[in-house]
C-alpha cells in the first residue's frame, strides 16, 4: 500500500501530536535544551505565525517544523531559527528532508532571508541535514547551556538565502 505524504500549515489542532512527536525528541538527549514539551499557548508565542509545518502520513502527524525569531529587534526579522522533529517510526522516510525543503520555499516567499541551527554534536544525522540543504558550519559554540546539569556544546549552522535580502 501506498504511502499518502502531505503538507499542510500546523494549526492549534495538530498540537497534541506535534507536542508527543517533540516529546520523543526531548527523550532522546540530543535534540533540544527544554526538558519538558511547552503548551500550545508557550509554543505559539514562541515561534513566527509563518513557516509552520506538519508532514502528514496517511493523515497522521509524522513530522514538523517552525521558525523560531532569533530576536525582537526590526534589523533582525528575516532571521529565524529552525526547529524541524520527526517521529522515530518513520525514521528512513526522508520526511526530515522534504519538511526542510518546503520551510526553505515557504521561508523565502515569507521574507526569511536567513535560517539558524543550534544542533547538538551528537546529533550527526540533523547536521547532515541541514548540510544538504545549503546550511553552513558557523562554529561550535562551547558550554552554550545545561542540559540535565551537564554543559553542552552545539554546532551552529546557517543558510543565507540567495533570493531574499540581496540588495
Amino acid at each position: 500500500m501506498d504511502q499518502d505524504l502531505k503538507f499542510d500549515e500546523m494549526t492549534a489542532s495538530d498540537w497534541q501530536q506535534v507536542q508527543a512527536i517533540f516529546t520523543e525528541g526531548i527523550h532522546t538527549g540530543n535534540a533540544t535544551f527544554q526538558t519538558k514539551a511547552p503548551t500550545w499557548e508557550e509554543w505559539d508565542m514562541s515561534h513566527s505565525k509563518e513557516c509552520r509545518l506538519v508532514a502528514r502520513l496517511n493523515g497522521e502527524v509524522a513530522g514538523w517544523i517552525a521558525l523560531s525569531p532569533i530576536s525582537s529587534r526590526e534589523a533582525f526579522s528575516g532571521v529565524s531559527e529552525v526547529s524541524v522533529y520527526v517521529t522515530h517510526s518513520v525514521t528512513g522516510m526522508r520526511i526530515g528532508s522534504k519538511l526542510l525543503k518546503e520551510l526553505v520555499t515557504a521561508s523565502e516567499k515569507h521574507g526569511f532571508w536567513t535560517l539558524q541551527s543550534m544542533i547538538f554534536p551528537e546529533n550527526e544525522g540533523s547536521i547532515k541535514l541541514h548540510r544538504k540543504f545549503g546550511f553552513e558550519e558557523i562554529g561550535t559554540p562551547k558550554r552554550m547551556g545545561k542540559l540535565n546539569g551537564v554543559w553542552r556544546d552545539v554546532v551552529l549552522l546557517e543558510r543565507r538565502s540567495n533570493v531574499v535580502g540581496i540588495d
